[in-house]
């Protein structure tokens, strides 16, 4: 099954309206290759559903600090599935799925991208908010920990643009947050495309593509 941006937008408010109607939570996931548009649209799904009725968590968030992957030999392939904390991914998945209305809050982790850096409990999830949207480019990734994610989710949405379009906008991204254009665009044409091959292997996964313009 195929959508456009509108189209989702309707989608995530059916879902919305499950959540409400069971009681209950759901759970979207928003995958697709880096530069593809998946914050693009979680932000217009975010804006455009009742306010307080969503809360967005990225996967992100679970990227390993540089200082870990300096000691890990990683730090050359930031962004690949094994510079990320996969399985505590999964277990903020687990809690946020089985959350009830009188739980406590989670707190979940986001990456700030003006410091490249994971900051901790940044994000407060409600126990009442019914429909959670997480975006990430493993999310369909059927290697480690990853491969857990998939079945805690109740709606997997691929997003994809053209590629000279995605590859523009990764070298923007990345000039744009410290990168000089050469390192930009070998950053983007290399280890983005490496991990944007593998995430492209997990498109039919999806119970839904959606193309962005």
């Amino acid at each position: 099954m195929s959508m456009h941006a509108e189209q989702a937008v309707t989608a995530a408010l059916t879902l919305l309206d499950q959540a409400r109607r069971s009681g209950g939570r759901r759970l979207l996931g928003i995958t697709g290759a880096p530069g593809a548009g998946k914050s693009t649209l979680t932000e217009l799904l975010a804006e455009r559903l009742p306010e307080g009725s969503c809360a967005v968590v990225p996967m992100d968030g679970f990227h390993l600090a540089d200082a870990a992957l300096e000691r890990l030999g990683r730090a050359q392939r930031k962004g690949a599935p094994d510079t990320f904390d996969a399985a505590g991914y999964v277990a903020l998945l687990q809690r946020l799925h089985a959350a009830r209305p009188q739980d406590p809050s989670v707190w979940a982790p986001m990456f700030a991208r003006d410091l490249e850096q994971p900051l901790a409990g940044a994000i407060e999830v409600p126990a009442e908010v019914p429909l959670i949207i997480t975006e990430g480019n493993y999310l369909l990734c059927e290697q480690g920990p990853w491969v857990h994610v998939g079945a805690l989710l109740d709606a997997r949405w691929f997003v994809e643009v053209p590629e000279a379009l995605r590859h523009r906008r990764l070298i923007e991204r990345h000039q744009r947050f410290g990168k000089s254009p050469r390192d930009a665009r070998e950053w983007s044409l290399g280890t983005d495309e490496e991990n944007a091959r593998l995430v492209a292997g997990t498109r039919d996964r999806a119970d839904v593509v959606i193309s962005l313009p």
